[in-house]
């Protein structure tokens, strides 16, 4: 007996080596973390339960029997984070460059199959070389299959991806289909096509990290949601985000105790909005105020700055936040920022988290360059997201909500089920000046007419108080009260049921 039980032993020790001692060591000199501390650092101390520590790979060519590293290059398992349950697959740099071999993708998927079933996040951190070579179709078959559950974990399970290394080829498309991305500045990249062959194909020479570096993902791609420093820190993250998730779509978010009072009132909000209504204030510190102890864990951060979208808790319970930024583009809509709001907007409504919309908007960004982009189609996604939401919608008007871009901003019209503005708003089809030389067209070559009629258009509509006349503003509140109104409304629609008819699925326009 003893004799089998030190062997298992030493099985388990040369399986938590995986590539061997060099390899660990020069993964260190990366700067990387091998799987298994990653895994450590992800999951509470001692949760971690592993499967399939001793699988190994079927291929018999090119020599490959004679090799046959425990756990083939990743390693699978379930454990928790903050007591909470949550599936994860790290593979293993150290084993055969982390590529997927058809059995390296049976792990991955047998875990994937368990989330679904069991209801809980999948978790994958993504360090590979790609497809394995050696094994030709079997691996591309491999990738495939985990493609598969991708989607029909979709919308059922939360899934987040951490690129930790290299993410190429085949590889990138299972992320791609998860809800959240982050990478690690320096040391992880994606792409379809690597330097090498985009200089053959099209002659431009271009390093790993331009091409598909974390900077190009967050800032010019949208690839991914955020990036950090090191894998520590990523890491870190991500346990923070599950923090704000629910396990599944058909449990609520986690209700965390909260030490901040309900009904605070911030003064300094009465004073939020300058007097020149083209001056620009940070929508940011808004949102750090309503939130519970000013806790804002903001998503795609560096991409489409106009608009802000990210998680606060109120009274410990989970709220999306979309919120347009004055300080980039006026908080202009665009092609770029309508396509950021609207994953956020049924990623929310996919797991049953209410939204809150803070709107600020002039209207769409004019140009050809948007037009010749589709911001038609783009923009539609957008009030497509927001009016096929069916969770609890809040929705608080600081400044201007001028045009469609007033509609599209979870507008009372798109089943806004609490809809606010501040005394400061401006809700109409344009600007004063705009709408004055449209309608007044006689008089444009008089300055001081135009004058008159501006003032006269601005003292008509520069307010919330006609839309308020006609029922599509619910209340009209003081900015200072802004946290405990907007508590009290998600509190008042915690058991709010609605659905949409029955269909197969909608068609967004993509």
């Amino acid at each position: 007996m003893k004799d089998i039980l030190s062997e298992l032993e030493e099985r388990r020790e040369a399986a938590r080596l995986g590539g061997g001692q060099k390899r660990i060591d020069a993964q260190h000199g990366r700067g990387k973390l091998t799987a298994r501390e990653r895994i450590d650092l992800l999951l509470d101390e001692g949760s971690f339960e592993e499967f399939d520590m001793f699988v190994s790979h079927r291929c018999t060519d090119f020599g490959m029997e004679k090799q046959k590293p425990a756990g083939d290059g990743v390693v699978t398992g379930w454990g928790t984070i903050n007591g909470r349950m949550v599936y994860v697959f790290s593979q293993d740099f150290t084993v055969f460059g982390g590529s997927l071999s058809e059995t390296h993708a049976q792990k991955i998927c047998k875990i994937m199959d368990m989330a679904v079933q069991n209801g809980a996040p999948v978790i994958g951190i993504n360090d590979s070389g790609g497809a394995r070579i050696q094994e030709g179709v079997a691996s591309l078959a491999g990738y495939a299959e985990v493609f598969q559950r991708n989607i029909m974990a979709s919308g059922v399970v939360p899934q987040i991806s951490v690129i930790m290394g290299p993410c190429a080829g085949g590889a990138v498309y299972s992320p791609a289909m998860t809800d959240f991305i982050f990478m690690v500045k320096d040391s992880s990249y994606m792409f379809v096509t690597g330097p090498d062959v985009v200089k053959t194909v099209t002659n431009e020479v271009v390093t790993a990290e331009e091409l598909g570096g974390a900077s190009t993902h967050t800032k010019k791609s949208s690839v991914a949601d955020g990036a950090f420093e090191n894998d520590v820190e990523a890491l870190a993250e991500v346990r923070r985000l599950v923090d704000f998730l629910p396990l599944n779509n058909r449990e609520k978010p986690p209700v965390r105790p909260f030490f901040d009072e309900p009904g605070r009132i911030e003064e300094s909000l009465d004073t939020l909005i300058p007097e020149n209504p083209n001056t620009p204030y940070d929508m940011k510190e808004l949102i750090v105020k309503v939130a519970d102890e000013g806790d804002f864990y903001e998503i795609q951060e560096d991409y489409a700055k106009n608009i802000i979208t990210g998680f606060i808790r109120l009274e410990g319970q989970t709220v999306g936040v979309v919120a347009n930024q004055p300080m980039v583009l006026a908080g202009c809509l665009d092609i770029d920022s309508s396509r950021k709001a609207a994953r956020f907007v049924r990623f929310c409504d996919c797991f049953e988290i209410p939204i809150l919309t803070l709107v600020d908007v002039p209207g769409f960004l004019p140009g050809t360059t948007q037009e010749y982009g589709g911001v038609i189609k783009h923009g539609a996604k957008l009030l497509f997201a927001y009016g096929e939401a069916t969770v609890p919608k809040v929705t608080v008007i600081t400044r201007k909500a001028y045009g469609g871009a007033y509609d599209v901003m979870a507008s009372k019209h798109l089943r806004g089920d609490f809809n606010y503005a501040w005394p400061t708003a401006e809700i109409a089809v344009m600007g004063a000046k705009g709408a004055t030389e449209i309608i007044h067209r006689a008089d444009l070559g008089d300055a001081e007419k135009i004058a008159a009629h501006t003032a006269d258009y601005e003292d008509r509509f520069a307010n919330p108080f006609v839309a308020a006349e006609r029922g599509f503003i619910d209340e009209v509140i003081m900015p200072q009260s802004t946290r405990k109104r907007v508590s009290r409304a998600f509190a008042s629609l915690r058991n709010k049921k609605l659905e949409n008819p029955w269909k197969k699925h909608d068609n967004i326009p993509l």
